[in-house]
């Protein structure tokens, strides 16, 4: 479901969940204001809604003005993940993940799904192998958690049937590549794990997305910079959420999309296609959903895109300059689309001596600070979509989505590069499994943001 047309209806969270050093996250107005240590994170409880009648009355928050000009972030406390509306998701622990005691991820997706009458929520996201700091040079694949409830218990998918002995919950791996046969392939060539001087072991998968369409459960996802072609790819449940998955027949020989020229360095010439594919429903149809501007219609079966001489584009109000975004993702709610983007904000100072937040690019006295989510909004798909606003701070590379119960919620990580939130000494803090309570502005004002502090509320129209 990765559009919603149910009811937003508010249900408070419990006090103290998933601080995990938020105190010292944040702002040093906001820091002092929080009182004592971080404690265990904990599930959202089920309390009394806000009633119906309030709701079409139309009570909503108000929008907040934005920074001017155009592109400046909006970094006030309000808009961070806190213990008030937020909390990191218990996921069942593997047996890599005891000593730390929790789940490693990034890029954590959420979502929830009506099965055969019944709400489902899958959880899933980039994660590492036992060893490494980071998700690469290469990991062993994607992991997916479910759920009946948002707050748990989460276990991981029982793949035992598909493959008895083997890690529970892995659905999809490089090395799976012997699981390939005449007419089914589960993993390219272009996707197994190969070697180099350089890095050694090479080849990793990130942020995964599980979506439910048409009665097929889906995953798309992307091979990393280490892989020998980067870009987004396309795998195709042959039974539950558990899989068994194969790859879309699109994907056997590269990612979706035209190779060009990006990322790092050491990527080779020609491996570089369009990355952090995600997925988008309505009706009977469905896009893949890329980088930056991109987009593109699936073909009715699912085995790839529609062929075109150029990927199509949202029409965005950019900024100037216009920094490179990922992590995309559309959402629709109350006949909106919503266009969700990363971007990070930098820092530097104003020739006052004061902090200056921007969605900017690199260069002398400018600090990488937060990895945000900026949003923006349109009538159509296709857009045009109106100048971007900051959703939620420190959050990106998220996705949103509704509960069972019509409420909204964003996912959020904790970037762990440059320490999460700009300061190493949280690192063992970063890349979490975090979700965060939105809210919406109504029909008046149609946006989106991480639930505010202390706001007061408006009546419109």
């Amino acid at each position: 479901m990765t559009s919603t047309e149910n009811g937003f209806r508010r249900r408070a969270l419990l006090a103290g969940v998933a601080g995990l050093g938020t105190a010292a996250a944040l702002p040093t107005a906001t820091a002092q204001a929080a009182s004592g240590p971080a404690q265990a994170a904990s599930g959202p409880a089920q309390a009394a809604s806000e009633p119906a009648q309030a709701a079409s009355r139309g009570r909503h928050p108000s929008n907040w003005p934005d920074p001017e000009p155009y592109g400046l972030a909006d970094a006030r406390p309000d808009l961070w993940p806190r213990e008030d509306n937020s909390f990191v998701l218990p996921l069942e622990l593997r047996p890599r993940d005891e000593e730390q005691g929790r789940i490693w991820m990034r890029d954590t997706y959420v979502n929830c799904f009506v099965v055969d009458g019944r709400p489902v929520y899958v959880a899933t996201g980039t994660t590492r192998v036992p060893g490494l700091s980071a998700a690469a040079p290469w990991n062993d694949g994607i992991f997916v958690w479910v759920a009946h409830s948002l707050d748990g218990p989460w276990k991981l998918a029982d793949t035992t049937g598909i493959r008895p002995g083997a890690e529970r919950g892995k659905v999809w791996s490089p090395e799976f590549a012997g699981e390939n046969r005449p007419g089914r392939v589960v993993v390219a060539p272009w996707q197994e794990y190969w070697h180099d001087d350089q890095f050694g072991k090479r080849g990793e998968v990130w942020a995964p997305e599980l979506h439910y369409f048409r009665g097929t459960w889906y995953i798309v996802a992307c091979m990393g910079d280490h892989s020998r072609k980067v870009g987004s790819f396309l795998l195709i449940s042959e039974g539950g959420v558990e899989g068994p998955y194969r790859l879309a027949e699109g994907n056997h020989d590269k990612p979706f999309g035209d190779p060009f020229i990006g990322g790092p360095k050491f990527i080779e010439p020609g491996a570089y296609h369009h990355i952090d594919g995600s997925l988008y429903s309505e009706g009977d149809d469905a896009w893949l959903v890329l980088h930056n501007d991109l987009y593109a219609k699936f073909r009715h079966d699912m085995e790839d895109i529609v062929p075109t001489t150029d990927l199509p584009k949202f029409q965005q109000a950019p900024y100037s300059p216009d920094p490179y975004r990922e992590g995309v993702y559309v959402f629709k709610y109350g006949g909106k689309y919503y266009l969700v983007q990363t971007a990070w904000d930098w820092t530097s100072i104003n020739p006052d001596g004061s902090p200056r937040y921007a969605y900017d690019t690199g260069g002398p006295g400018r600090t990488q600070y937060q990895y945000d989510a900026v949003v923006a909004v349109a009538d159509a798909l296709e857009g045009p979509y109106s100048e971007r606003w900051t959703a939620g701070v420190g959050i990106g590379h998220n996705n949103f989505f509704a509960d069972h119960h019509g409420g909204l919620w964003s996912t959020f990580f904790r970037n762990p590069n440059f320490g999460y939130w700009s300061n190493p000494a949280r690192v063992d803090q970063a890349a979490v499994p975090g979700v965060v309570r939105l809210e919406w502005t109504g029909p008046a004002n149609h946006r989106l943001y991480v639930e505010r502090q202390g706001r007061g509320r408006t009546i419109d129209g």
